[in-house]
């Protein structure tokens, strides 16, 4: 049975009934007594001491531990905490063709985020593409905020003679991510202790791809693109919310890989991340899960309470989510019940489980309320 802590009151009764039974004929109850106010400041002391110990029980396992020491029993595993990831893409500028865009130029997103170009081209025909990333957070905490779509404005933040400052984002800027939270990390250490390298299996390709900057979510499919292949389906739901957690890029294998399409993107983030981890024989694809949703209709539902059914529809189905899985209308029952004042309703459709397509995963399609 765990252990009960005496909160501050019963410890300064305690202390105070202490010392009345060490000194006969003292009363270190009344209220101006000197006696009461020692009792009292040992009740303190001892108080604090038990709350030491309570820290301390939290830092014994990593299923309670926070902060450096879930890293130091992360540490003991191999499993680090995921730094912040600067996104990266490309961006064009128009200008007079011969004119240099140097390398190291700074540029600013239309909302003012700094970025700096990572390669130099000259304008050609007019136009001038080069590369370019997301400044560093100085704190090293954020980097997702560096994400953004095609056709997004930059302005160069120092003019160049020949190009026109103002430019537009040719790809997507992608793989920002922030520093991985405490609860994060903590799955992934419980992970790796739950389920330790086995050589290539299933598991370690999961906690592979976990490891990424970004990644949230991720599963391994055998034989996905025929035999001799490994299908690693990926997620960044935090990352790239925009896109719905959707991988932004295109499937395929490492830059390494001379057997299969060449990856693109946040897929090919992740391909090069496997790829020295992986079993030599293995033919590898990051993949992106196509999105399939699930429109519903729900009668009974007040008007107050329906964004916050749709909430728990989306939590429910983050969570039950796999590639090619089954969306169970019980617990989509269970979601919606699970909602404060919502009691009498009644889900019209689905009225049976759906089995998901090949690699699609369920997003919450439109509600149609009664």
């Amino acid at each position: 049975m765990p252990f009960s802590r005496p909160t501050l009151t019963q410890l300064r009764n305690a202390s105070a009934q202490q010392l009345n039974a060490e000194l006969p004929g003292a009363d270190a109850l009344l209220r101006f007594s000197n006696l009461r106010v020692i009792a009292d400041i040992d009740a303190g002391l001892a108080c604090m001491l038990y709350g030491y110990l309570d820290w301390i029980a939290l830092q014994a396992t990593p299923f309670t531990a926070p902060d450096e020491y879930l890293e130091a029993w992360g540490a003991l595993k191999g499993v680090t905490r995921k730094p912040c990831a600067q996104a990266s893409g490309q961006l064009t500028f128009t200008g007079t063709n011969g004119v240099m865009l140097p390398i190291g130029s700074i540029v600013t997103r239309s909302d003012n985020v700094p970025y700096t170009t990572t390669s130099a081209a000259q304008v050609s025909s007019g136009t001038v593409t080069v590369t370019a990333s997301a400044n560093p957070d100085p704190q090293g905490l954020t980097g997702a905020n560096g994400d953004c779509a095609a056709g997004t404005q930059f302005t160069l933040a120092n003019a160049v003679a020949g190009i026109d400052s103002t430019g537009t984002a040719a790809t997507a800027f992608t793989g920002g991510a922030d520093i991985e939270s405490d609860d994060d990390y903590r799955e992934r250490v419980l992970y790796e202790y739950q389920k330790p390298p086995q050589g290539g299996s299933a598991s370690d390709y999961i906690e592979w791809a976990l490891a990424v900057p970004g990644v949230t979510r991720a599963w391994c499919t055998p034989n996905g693109m025929g035999p001799g292949t490994v299908v690693v389906y990926i997620m960044l739901d935090n990352a790239n919310t925009a896109e719905g957690g959707f991988p932004q890029g295109t499937n395929g294998c490492a830059t390494a890989e001379t057997r299969g399409t060449t990856a693109t993107g946040d897929q090919l983030t992740v391909a090069n991340a496997i790829y020295p981890q992986q079993p030599v024989t293995a033919l590898v694809y990051a993949v992106a899960p196509t999105a399939q949703a699930i429109p519903m209709s729900i009668k009974g539902v007040a008007v107050q309470y329906q964004a916050a059914v749709t909430a728990a529809l989306q939590t429910q189905l983050l969570a039950d989510g796999q590639p090619g899985g089954k969306v169970l209308v019980s617990h989509l029952w269970s979601a919606v019940s699970s909602v404060p004042g919502v009691n009498d309703f009644v889900i019209l459709s689905p009225t049976a489980d759906i089995q998901l397509s090949t690699g699609a995963l369920p997003t919450l399609g439109a509600i149609t309320w009664s």
